[in-house]
């Protein structure tokens, strides 16, 4: 295996579905050993989601590659036994379940840290581990409406519209677990122990919102759908429709931008209505909207070839992977799994000059590293055997 940045590190992954395996997934990229700790029989929820291929989930292949896959039963004393055992050797452990979850099943950060007190215990959860919301559940959609997000997102008519990803989950939950895990690792260097990380996807999604945040805290303003600066305000900076029915991004909010553009148009008029307010800026929305209508959005793509203007087509999926910028990038790659086959999947986006990031193990089986992983605890073929039989792995 080539050496990743993070090479020697261990990480036990309880998580589910999609914001901690999108944290351990990014961390395993970079050489840390992620361990998979599944509930026997079923595993992570994510694994049962359609569409399948021919027997795992699209959605669990796309976040759980460069991972170790253990069974392990946590409501039974023998299986909780082989945690914690487990703890002894590992860097950090993450897990989403419900606050309070893992304190029931005896595994709480208390019990671990006196075990080892170098561990890094992460817990990611829709509210955080305190306060009035800590028992309520939710998903994306909620955190970002908690947060102030969805309420400014929308369509001039004031309907908010729900993102095509999910910004709580990966940007406010899995990205900042990852690097709230990777702080954690630089300051046990320097503290000599592990410590407690809370991460509240809410808090994680609304840290997003720095700069709208800021301009509130300055004029007491609350945003609004389609009437801020950078969400359809201006006409430089906007969306629109082209003669063909497709679409069109202007993000021309330099001067510089704006001024090439109207001058490649034809509009030089237009150059001193940049940031134009009120009736005005209707107006000039109005009119450059008309006139992405002359043309269809592969000749606009070609006549603002060699504009400076940030002006982008709106792409589908199709056309965003076989992008030349893309391709270059190599941001689709393909790995071999010894079931499905050749899969294709989104690399890891960063790009390392010395320790760069790899792609060594295909998403797990269900229980496919049991026997490995327990043998370094000692425990036999014959003992892996009987607990198979009592249900505990």
């Amino acid at each position: 295996m080539a050496i990743g940045a993070l090479s020697g590190l261990r990480i036990l992954d309880l998580s589910r579905l999609l914001p901690g395996p999108y944290c351990t997934m990014m961390l395993a990229d970079l050489g840390a050993e992620v361990i998979k700790v599944e509930e026997p029989g079923k595993g992570d929820y994510l694994r049962d989601f359609p569409p399948k291929l021919k027997q795992e989930s699209a959605f669990f292949l796309s976040v759980n590659r460069n991972k170790k896959s253990i069974t392990l039963n946590l409501k039974s004393d023998r299986g909780r036994e082989i945690f914690l055992g487990l703890v002894k050797k590992a860097d950090v452990v993450l897990e989403g379940f419900r606050p309070g979850v893992m304190d029931k099943l005896g595994l709480g950060y208390d019990v671990l840290r006196e075990i080892n007190p170098q561990i890094i215990f992460c817990s990611i959860s829709g509210y955080g581990q305190d306060g009035p919301f800590v028992k309520k559940a939710g998903h994306d959609i909620n955190y970002l409406s908690i947060a102030g997000i969805t309420g400014f997102t929308g369509t001039r008519d004031g309907r908010p519209v729900l993102p095509g990803i999910q910004i709580a989950d990966i940007g406010g939950g899995g990205m900042l677990a990852a690097y709230s895990i990777l702080a954690a690792v630089i300051a046990r260097q320097k503290i000599g122990k592990g410590q407690y990380i809370d991460v509240s996807m809410m808090d994680g999604a609304m840290s997003w919102l720095s700069m709208a945040a800021g301009k509130y805290f300055a004029d007491g303003a609350s945003p609004e759908p389609a009437n801020e600066m950078l969400n359809g305000r201006f006409a430089c900076y906007n969306v629109y429709k082209t003669k063909d029915g497709r679409y069109m991004t202007l993000g021309a909010l330099e001067p510089q931008f704006w001024s090439a553009f109207c001058t490649a148009v034809g509009r030089p008029d237009f150059i001193r209505d940049h940031y134009a307010e009120g009736d005005r800026a209707d107006e000039i929305i109005a009119e450059v909207a008309g006139i992405f209508m002359e043309r269809t959005r592969d000749e606009w793509v070609e006549f603002l070839a060699d504009v400076d203007c940030c002006c982008a087509p709106v792409n589908t999926f199709d056309e965003a992977f076989s992008h030349p910028q893309v391709e270059h990038r190599q941001m689709v790659v393909e790995m071999e799994h010894p079931v499905e086959g050749p899969i294709r999947m989104l690399n890891f986006p960063g790009k390392f000059s010395e320790t760069p990031s790899a792609m060594e193990l295909p998403p797990p089986a269900l229980g496919e590293h049991t026997e490995e992983i327990f043998g370094e605890l000692g425990i036999t073929k014959e003992e892996i055997a009987e607990l198979t039989k009592d249900n505990i792995i």
